[in-house]
């Protein structure tokens, strides 16, 4: 064993050759240098976390989504307009969730507080094997898409050569955030220039075409022949993911200082660009590499503060010894991603993971206003009006149930996974007893995990 290596001592925790275990068991450097998550992301951080999250994949595999379910093209543009004003009121509500609730966690941390552990253990049940991995999956896809389109021009890329850049590409977030969370965040703001950078030489074109009187593709474009309610939730869960990310900064607000492809991209860009077009699917899968970093960077925050709460085994809730990063929590959606990778498809994977996703952020703003009941006196440095939070919640929940029709299989499938929950929290959190093999299990998993990622509890 070397100088650096880890052992069990003090109690079951890590103890390593230059650090000293202090007296309530937590593990410091000799020079008194605290092991936990520092305050590490600025303004500008933060900032691209959020943009860096909500340009993602969304805004490139979207549109085909929209225009498919809407039905014609004017709709198509109601259903835009639409998902961004409710994304606004969602982001106002999250605002005020997020100034009076000073906890990282999001989601997960704000059902806590106003509905209690059963309900965000099932929240945190669904994100775990369901939800993030999926998300995660889509989003990844596209950038294995992307990334080798240039490779393979004309042709087609081949599904496992997608599939094996995807694979390749999670594996590099995953090291990267648990190597360095300073690297990570100057990464993710290069990666939000970036994709920046890939919207203006989409947009620039593209209005450029609109004052030259290039409007054929607006005729009829409110033609409503073959417009269905049934479509709707789809087109919505489409519009909404293109959208989706400005909750993501709630998932680390103790950080904070100072608190399927779419072809139509792609399609465009060779039409008025020419050439330079194959530059396009590079930016793009940047823009879908930083989607997954930010989006990495916050979730493992979200398994950190539900492992300290108690609902997810002790280690996920330990702070690398040298990197001062959660590398537990970091990795903890690699297998089910992995999984959810090679079995599933863009577009099956996003109907899946949406029907879960709105539900819970429904729940969540609906536990906004019942905290304002229960707890009027709490401190609201930012308070939204009342008919935000209850215009979103109205909006989710329909959606949420009328996709029940539209897609039944995925969204069934959802709601399944969703109850498992409910026996799972009795069985691992709820009992006090547990049969003597589960506790001697648990405890195995615990001490093994701490040995390999020499991780400790973080200095409070």
């Amino acid at each position: 064993m070397t100088k650096r290596s880890a052992s069990i001592e003090n109690g079951g925790k890590v103890a390593t050759s230059g650090h000293k275990v202090s007296q309530n068991g937590t593990l410091q450097d000799g020079d008194d240098k605290k092991v936990g998550l520092g305050k590490k992301v600025t303004l500008l951080r933060g900032i691209s976390i959020i943009i860096g999250t909500i340009i993602g994949a969304g805004i490139f595999i979207s549109p085909k989504g929209i225009l498919k379910h809407s039905g014609s093209v004017g709709m198509s543009l109601i259903v835009w307009i639409a998902c961004g004003v409710l994304s606004l009121f969602g982001a106002l509500s999250y605002a005020e969730l997020g100034t009076c609730i000073k906890k990282s966690g999001g989601h997960y941390t704000y059902i806590l507080e106003a509905f209690g552990p059963q309900m965000a253990f099932v929240r945190l049940w669904a994100d775990l094997i369901a939800i993030r991995p999926a998300a995660l999956a889509v989003i990844s896809l596209a950038f294995g898409q992307y990334i080798l389109e240039p490779l393979f021009m004309p042709c087609s890329v081949p599904p496992l050569a997608v599939k094996l850049a995807t694979a390749i590409s999670i594996t590099s977030v995953m090291y990267l955030n648990s190597m360095s969370v300073t690297w990570t965040a100057r990464i993710q703001i290069f990666l939000t220039f970036s994709k920046l950078l890939a919207i203006g030489i989409i947009i620039v074109p593209g209005m450029y075409q609109l004052f030259k009187g290039e409007t054929k593709n607006f005729e009829n474009a409110f033609d409503l022949s073959k417009v269905q309610l049934s479509g709707m939730p789809l087109a919505f869960y489409s519009g909404m993911y293109a959208y989706a990310g400005w909750f993501y900064l709630n998932f680390v607000i103790e950080e904070v200082d100072n608190p399927e492809r779419c072809d139509l991209s792609q399609t465009f860009a060779e039409k008025l660009l020419g050439k330079f077009s194959i530059a396009v699917p590079v930016f793009v899968a940047l823009s879908c590499y930083g989607s997954m970093n930010g989006g990495t960077f916050a979730l493992s925050r979200m398994f950190y503060v539900a492992s300290r709460e108690g609902h997810l085994p002790e280690v996920l809730s330990m702070i690398h010894v040298h990197r001062n990063t959660p590398m537990a929590a970091v990795f903890i959606l690699y297998p089910m991603t992995m999984l959810q990778l090679f079995v599933g498809d863009i577009y099956s994977l996003l109907n899946f993971m949406s029907f879960l996703r709105w539900l819970f952020i429904g729940v969540v703003v609906l536990g906004l206003l019942y905290l304002r009941y229960t707890k009027p006196d709490l401190p609201r440095p930012f308070k939204v009006p009342l008919f935000i939070p209850v215009v979103f919640c109205l909006t989710c929940f329909f959606m949420v149930f009328l996709s029940l029709y539209s897609d039944p299989v995925n969204t069934g499938i959802g709601f399944a996974i969703s109850l498992t929950g409910i026996p799972a929290y009795y069985i691992f959190i709820h009992f006090k007893h547990r049969p003597k093999w589960l506790q001697k299990a648990l405890d195995s998993f615990n001490r093994s995990l701490q040995i390999i990622l020499l991780v400790v509890p973080a200095e409070k």
